[in-house]
Order: C-alpha cells, then sequence, then structure tokens
C-alpha cells in the first residue's frame, strides 16, 4: 500500500452493532489504532469497540476519498449495509493484505 493511497472505510465492533465511517492514507495503521483505542470513551469508534473492518474503497486522489466519505456518513444505516453486503454478503471481519 505505497504511493498515493486513500481509503473510506467501515468498521464495526464485535457485535457488528455500531458502524463508523472515516477515511485514512494508511488503512493497516488506521485499524491498529482504531484496536489500541477500543473502549476509550474520547472518540466515537473507541467508545463503541469499533475496530473490525467490513468494507473499504481505495482512491488515488484524497479529495475523492473525503467526498465519499461524507456521501457515506449521510447514509442510513440499511443504506450502509446494503453496501457492505454488496462485497461482503456474510459480514466478516476482513483483514488488509500488503
Amino acid at each position: 500500500m505505497h504511493g498515493h493511497n486513500y481509503f473510506v472505510y467501515i468498521i464495526t465492533n464485535p457485535g457488528r452493532t455500531v458502524l463508523y465511517t472515516g477515511v485514512t492514507n494508511d488503512l493497516r495503521v488506521r485499524l491498529d489504532q482504531h484496536k489500541v483505542n477500543r473502549g476509550k470513551p474520547e472518540s466515537f469508534a473507541g467508545r463503541y469497540y469499533c475496530y473490525q473492518l467490513l468494507y473499504y474503497e481505495w482512491y488515488t486522489y484524497v479529495q475523492h476519498a473525503i467526498e465519499r466519505e461524507k456521501e457515506l456518513k449521510l447514509l442510513s444505516r440499511e443504506q450502509k449495509m446494503t453496501l457492505i453486503k454488496s462485497e461482503n454478503p456474510y459480514l466478516r471481519f476482513l483483514k488488509v493484505d500488503d
């Protein structure tokens, strides 16, 4: 994951009851940060133990990733679940490869 890589991602908690949408230029590092912060009340993702990856999209340009993140944040939970299930129908926790 080198070069111009930007990711819009959706993570969840172990019970898959909460969804968090974010953007990053290093998905692996950001997921590690979410995992370390689980249970910490200072952030939404931390407070709700969101650190399991369900979905992500890759972009070359940060502006496109930010625009897409804003679009996804406007979706209802049902719409987000439809999007996630289009790529990950069993809601498996995804791993990030090098």
